[in-house]
């Protein structure tokens, strides 16, 4: 058998057991766990390709050191997903660029470094044992580029990155032949429909019936909603209201940096957020401002060369070089001496920061949205709870996710 392809079609097909509305990651994962299941699928995407808007600006990364139970078991069972990857879709030889090359935690300040004990405390409790507490002289011991100031850590090496595009192709490829995939229901299959808008979502009586796009309709007993900062328009076609806030983040690309550690974990400053970690020859770096407030799903999504200078200036109050000075080379007196570039999406916040995953008004529509920045880490996990509550394999009272639940103040954690 030849090499395993996407299924693309030029034109929808007449009808599908599930229509999945969104072609980036999350869409591609639902994709997959469908045709895994024994549904016909098929995957609307109005972009020319899959996964081509938000997805690639994000940077790969995973992690385990969440600040709840729930999100720590989902993203868990995505990183099972990603070490076996080529083996559990059926896609022998595939390469999602995963690399374990951990997280670190740095804190510059007694109050963070309080907080990071606290949450490890809780964290081990959970049952994630395996981060590590360190001292500043501990960190620097290991990493000897870090700064003076950092007064301790928190580490896991398990953690690491993957590339994205890869991850949702081949997400896309195994659903396309699901017959290839080792625990498959037969029957499944998905079919990838780009440069397709979706003018409405039709409901007949109590439930959805079919999606209307300008290429026409396609009936549906299942609709689910998987598009990214858009999902909450796409989900008021069906008269349900979903609070949602698109927020712009970019991202700081350096292809080629010779300071920067090619064995250096992802790097985090606990006290704004701003981190990076090693690609190509260089480095991703972000940072999301707090105070930057929600707007409208863009697409395109502008870019700020403002927003790189406070990650480049050393004098910044968030620059890389508070945690890692090597970063000062790359200011050069104001005149960056580095190649850069910047790219930009936009997170799809929740009032809790964690996703909608289940059905929401009539029936048979599912929203899988609102991952809050963790798409990448967590959607392997949510899509597989969203298509087992679909065919009635998971228990919807049991989810944590159900987009009806309510909004408790907690911790919020938007990295």
């Amino acid at each position: 058998m030849s090499d395993p392809t996407v299924h693309f079609a030029d034109a929808l097909p007449p009808r599908a057991q599930m229509v999945v509305i969104g072609g980036g990651v999350i869409g591609c994962a639902t994709a997959f766990f469908a045709a895994r299941a024994g549904l016909e699928v098929a995957v609307l995407e109005r972009r020319a390709a899959i996964s081509t808007l938000t997805t690639p600006v994000s940077t790969g990364a995973f992690r385990l050191q969440f600040d709840n139970p729930e999100e720590i078991a989902t993203v868990r069972e995505g990183v099972e997903l990603f070490d076996a990857f080529a083996e559990r879709t059926g896609l022998g030889g595939w390469d999602i660029g995963l690399r374990h090359g951990g997280y670190l935690f740095c804190s510059l300040t007694e109050a963070t470094l309080q907080r990071s004990r606290a949450l490890v405390e809780r964290q081990r409790a959970w049952g994630l044992t395996d981060v590590e507490l360190l001292t500043g002289d501990e960190a620097r011991a290991r990493w000897p580029w870090l700064s003076p100031a950092v007064r301790g850590a928190r580490y896991r090496a398990g953690d690491g990155w993957l590339d994205v595009k890869r991850l949702s192709a081949g997400y896309a490829a195994a659903a396309s032949n699901a017959e290839r995939i080792p625990d498959a229901v037969g029957g499944g299959s998905a079919t990838f429909v780009t440069g397709v808008d979706v003018m409405g979502i039709e409901v007949d009586g109590d439930r959805v019936s079919a999606v209307r796009t300008s290429r026409g309709s396609i009936a549906a007993e299942v609709v689910v909603v998987a598009a990214g900062p858009f999902s909450a328009r796409v989900a008021a076609m069906a008269g349900v209201e979903v609070a949602m806030a698109p927020t712009r983040r970019q991202k700081l690309v350096v292809p080629e940096m010779p300071s920067v550690p090619a064995d250096a974990p992802m790097t985090i400053e606990e006290e704004t957020a701003a981190h990076w970690r090693p690609a190509m020859r260089g480095c991703l770096a972000l940072f999301t401002d707090a105070r930057m407030g929600a707007g409208e799903p863009m697409d395109p999504v502008p870019i700020e060369h403002d927003w790189a200078f406070g990650l480049l200036d050393p004098t910044s109050d968030h620059a890389l070089a508070r945690v890692a000075p090597f970063w000062r080379d790359a200011w050069g007196g104001g005149a960056p001496t580095v190649h850069w570039f910047l790219q930009a999406g936009q997170y799809e916040y929740t009032p809790d920061r964690r996703p909608y995953l289940g059905a929401a008004g009539p029936d048979g529509l599912y929203l899988n949205a609102g991952y809050s920045g963790h798409g990448i880490m967590a959607g392997a996990g949510g899509s597989r709870l969203v298509v087992d509550l679909v065919t009635g394999r998971a228990d919807a009272a049991e989810n944590p996710y159900r987009p009806d639940r309510s909004f408790a103040e907690r911790e919020l954690d938007i990295l």
